[in-house]
């Protein structure tokens, strides 16, 4: 679609607040996968494809996991989820590469060990740490980067135990998906839908090893 000069700057003004909406739906992301589905699918059809470059670049931003200040809180597994959904879930929505690094991102404190200083594992000799990959068109590869790193950010803000909304809902998940689910009350049963159904054709969330 061609864009006048008057309609582009509508163009722009509907992209800020598209922007603006998304982001203050970050903290609803892992229920509300549609919602920012849309979003991006209309922040990609304002670039596109008269108003794109075509030139697609690569970048990666690095996001520090809080282990020093909170040495108990099991922060990769609130990042992965349940066989790793959640960080797929991130993966999908803002069609970045999520990866979690250094040391303690492997599972087995023994495997890490033994593959500490090989080949392409020379970030377990650096804190642990989060990188957040994309390669995309250059007119969205850095919204699409922030929407990452934001929505991450805020699930590296350690929460009680007993307010964890979010920790709740993984269990929940965890549950559906080994069929041990009781809910007594709810409507929901065993052939419902979980809030966590992934309908994005998800990539695979990585650590290493």
């Amino acid at each position: 679609m061609m864009w006048s000069g008057s309609d582009s700057d509508i163009a722009r003004r509907y992209l800020a607040e598209l922007l603006a909406e998304r982001q203050k739906l970050g903290p609803f992301m892992p229920v509300l996968p549609q919602c920012y589905r849309l979003l991006n699918q209309a922040q990609n059809w304002l670039s596109s494809p008269s108003t794109a470059s075509g030139l697609i670049v690569k970048q990666t931003i690095r996001v520090d996991i809080p282990v020093d200040l909170y040495p108990n809180f099991n922060f990769v597994g609130r990042l992965l989820g349940p066989r790793g959904n959640s960080l797929k879930r991130v993966e999908a929505t803002t069609e970045c590469r999520v990866l979690i690094r250094g040391r303690g991102s492997i599972k087995d404190p023994a495997k890490e060990e033994i593959v500490r200083g090989k080949p392409g594992y020379e970030h377990l000799n650096e804190p642990l740490h989060i990188l957040i990959e994309a390669e995309l068109p250059v007119e969205i590869i850095d919204a699409r980067l922030i929407q990452a790193r934001d929505i991450l950010e805020d699930l590296l803000k350690p929460v009680d135990e007993s307010q964890d909304v979010y920790k709740k809902q993984q269990l929940r998940e965890l549950a559906l998906i080994n069929g041990t689910l009781r809910d007594e009350g709810s409507p929901m049963s065993a052939g419902s839908v979980s809030p966590f159904h992934n309908s994005l054709g998800m990539k695979r969330a990585k650590t290493r090893g």
